[in-house]
């Protein structure tokens, strides 16, 4: 006596071949499509949590509005530099990149490369 399959979609009974795991490519794709959603995390999804961390760490290490950090303090600790969201350029043409209200700016002192963070300011709004 033959075992009754059922769609690895949809649940309906497969007839078929022995091996048949979809009862139509419809579920088939279906059935790929949500598991490969599933499997790897959306692109913006990876974004907005580099996002929210670099934040965090910003926010941990800047408590006074200004403040030099070692590049790699925090770099050790997750934080990625090309994900920020906006920028800003002083009076002396330095570029601050901004991770929401919190801003690093690469600076080598004594040959250590290190960065400076600010919090953002509203006279930043104006040029």
């Amino acid at each position: 006596m033959e075992k009754s399959k059922t769609c690895l979609s949809c649940n309906k009974e497969v007839s078929g071949r022995s091996d048949k795991k979809f009862c139509d490519a419809y579920c088939k794709s279906s059935f790929h499509y949500n598991k490969m959603i599933e499997d790897t995390p959306k692109f913006y999804s990876r974004v907005d949590k580099q996002l929210k961390l670099n934040r965090r760490i910003l926010k941990i290490y800047n408590k006074a509005g200004k403040v030099t950090v070692r590049t790699n303090v925090l770099l050790d600790l997750g934080f990625d530099p090309n994900f920020f969201t906006h920028y800003w350029k002083n009076n002396k043409d330095e570029v601050y990149l901004f991770v929401y209200e919190f801003g690093f700016m690469k600076k080598k002192e004594s040959g250590i490369e290190k960065y400076v963070l600010v919090k953002w300011q509203d006279y930043m709004l104006k040029k």
